[in-house]
């Protein structure tokens, strides 16, 4: 273990692991398929990247979070160690680069998307490179009985079979004990193997506030719990609103979502892990790869779509072991919210296939074509295109991509790119302008393969070859665009479209069991899950959310809204002499009602109605010393 220790401190400057850190290195380093279930700041990544510095050869990390990806990369290269990644949206030639690269030993660790991991090139090219070790993030998603099933990860087997010596670590922060089974069989592992730790979370507090305003509740628990803090709503207008009402009254908030430009992103989050900004207003796009151990308090306006979303959520709360809040808002409406958005999760089949249809033609992808194409998705101009509702059809494009058809990533900032339309030989016999000619001049010298395929091209480094600015490069790659000399992608943000099967007439567009009825089910089972956490009235929080995940050997908190309002109304041996002998001397004067005596002591109500039901019944109390005899009903 010892030579662990020292990749960690030479790398990451730690002294030691932290629990269960250790055992799952010990066990993937000595060649043994492993699961490791570790909640949300475990330090799942250390876990490969660690044993993989002490390994020779190349370490593949398969994850579908392509922001987390280039940020994991970027932050192995400041500590000198050698990664790369591939995802889509990369050029043909910036993909075979890389694998050669890799191929050529010339990185530690590929990180790779999953609907880029079973293409002929991959499989082809990573027979070839010396790889150690095949790292599995976000595991759960390899599973239909998960909450976020992606068919994409099941071609991780097709790798395994390649590669069929090669350890496998999978790693998840969430996963009911079906999950984790599921886990384990669709990886092949050679034999069941799971390090979990405890979900349970000692200085976390669970809340559930039934409340008709929220934002006014918002505010209280602000002002009540000093510190930094996160608020999860679902869409990305209503974090600026948020955060809009939390400035307006002296708290400072920034909003934030995946539609933000990364440098915007950054900014923001910079300003709240320093301090600057103490609470951030976000879809569940924060969060990931956030590390802020101060995090007092992680409010939920909106409920999430699974318990396993709002525990990964709630988690960020307290990572620093010191006492913070996990709260919920809820009220009636929001039970009439999830009903509808189940109906809005899955759209009816014919709509499914109206939408595979309409993406056919918007890309003009012919029958029996497309296999493997990759396409920049603007989903805001193809419903406009096609007057479809936003909400509808993307929800239609994630029911086609669990029935295998598409593939559709996360937003990314892709850079411009450009591939010429004209052959050499006609390029140098078109009439061009002086500024024309000395921009296809430089595009030639400075890029290679721009009459085979889309090339990744740099405006601003071409601006200053050329001595231009960067808006005379623009316009000028627009003009030879417009002419039709070349295609030109200018850099934006987008999310990237794959066909992974060939495009079908609609009627052959099958929507199974498998993939639309059970997921449907389970989704509304998850939906319910979360209504009964937040309509529950007797059990502990904490509890619930263990026996969700499968531990059943488990205590009441003592902490959470449930358990003090059942501390509240227990009745103590102290308690119980002194409000009997307050109810005799008030008796003694005068005869009341329940309602009147309960007034006149000054005691929890609960408490007061406890011990008059046991005067009554042991006869120390007389119904002639109480106005009404039905007033005790109000005690049944």
């Amino acid at each position: 273990m010892q030579k662990y220790l020292s990749i960690l401190k030479q790398y990451w400057g730690y002294d030691e692991f932290r629990p269960l850190q250790g055992d799952i290195i010990r066990s993937i380093a000595s060649g043994k398929d492993t699961l490791g279930l570790m909640p949300t700041g475990g330090g799942k990544s250390l876990t490969f990247q660690v044993p993989t510095m002490a390994m020779d050869g190349l370490c593949v990390v398969v994850t579908p979070l392509i922001a987390l990806m280039k940020d994991q990369v970027e932050n192995l290269k400041t500590r000198g160690i050698a990664a790369a990644a591939i995802f889509s949206g990369m050029s043909q030639n910036e993909i075979l680069m890389t694998l050669d690269n890799a191929v050529f030993e010339a990185y530690k660790f590929l990180y790779v998307s999953p609907e880029r991991l079973a293409t002929p090139i991959f499989m082809e090219k990573i027979k070839q490179a010396k790889v150690c070790m095949i790292a599995v993030d976000e595991s759960h998603c390899i599973s239909q009985w998960g909450y976020d099933f992606r068919p994409s990860y099941l071609r991780i087997a097709d790798v395994r079979e390649i590669l069929p010596d090669v350890p496998v670590l999978a790693l998840t922060a969430t996963a009911t004990p079906e999950v984790v089974e599921d886990i384990q069989l669709q990886l092949r592992f050679n034999k069941n193997n799971l390090f979990q730790k405890s979900f349970h979370r000692s200085n976390l507090v669970y809340v559930v506030r039934t409340v008709e305003n929220k934002d006014e509740n918002l505010l209280k628990i602000l002002h009540n719990v000093p510190g930094t803090s996160v608020v999860y709503v679902r869409n990305r207008k209503k974090t600026k609103e948020v955060a809009e009402f939390l400035n307006l009254n002296g708290i400072s908030a920034e909003n934030f979502h995946a539609g933000l430009k990364n440098e915007t992103k950054d900014a923001k989050q910079a300003r709240w892990k320093s301090g600057e900004t103490r609470v951030i207003v976000s879809t569940n796009a924060f969060g990931m790869g956030i590390d802020k151990s101060e995090v007092r308090t992680v409010v939920h306006l909106d409920l999430p779509d699974s318990l396993e979303a709002y525990f990964q959520e709630a988690g960020r709360a307290g990572r620093d072991e010191q006492k913070a809040y996990a709260v919920l808002l809820y009220n009636n409406g929001d039970a009439v919210k999830m009903k509808k958005r189940v109906a809005d999760t899955f759209p009816g089949k014919d709509m499914v296939r109206k939408v595979y249809e309409a993406l056919g033609n918007y890309y003009q992808v012919g029958v029996g074509s497309g296999l493997d194409k990759v396409f920049a998705f603007d989903i805001a101009d193809f419903c406009t295109k096609f007057k479809l509702p936003i909400l509808i059809t993307y929800n239609c494009l994630k029911i086609l991509q669990q029935a295998g058809y598409i593939e559709l990533t996360d937003e990314q900032d892709s850079s411009s790119r450009v591939l010429f339309t004209v052959g050499k030989d006609e390029l140098y016999k078109l009439k061009q302008t002086p500024e024309q000619d000395r921009l296809v001049h430089i595009l030639l010298r400075s890029y290679t393969g721009l009459f085979t395929d889309f090339a990744a091209i740099n405006e601003d480094t071409l601006a200053k070859r050329l001595e231009w600015t960067h808006d005379q490069v623009y316009e000028q790659l627009v003009g030879l665009s417009k002419e039709r000399i070349i295609q030109y992608i200018p850099r934006k943000k987008t999310p990237f479209l794959t066909y992974v099967h060939e495009r079908v007439t609609t009627d052959r567009v099958e929507l199974s069991k498998e993939t639309y009825d059970d997921r449907r089910d389970r989704y509304v089972s998850r939906v319910r899950s979360v209504l009964d956490y937040a309509q529950e009235e007797t059990i502990c929080r904490s509890q619930m959310l263990l026996m969700y995940f499968g531990e059943k050997e488990t205590k009441p908190c003592g902490k959470c809204d449930i358990c003090l309002k059942k501390r509240e109304s227990t009745l103590t041996d102290s308690d119980f002499d002194e409000i009997r002998q307050i109810i005799s001397e008030v008796l003694a004067i005068e005869s009341l009602s329940v309602n009147a005596l309960v007034k006149k002591i000054a005691h929890k109500e609960t408490k007061v109605l406890q011990v008059v039901r046991f005067m009554i019944d042991n006869g120390q109390i007389f119904e002639n010393k109480l106005m009404k005899l039905e007033n005790i009903s109000t005690l049944s």
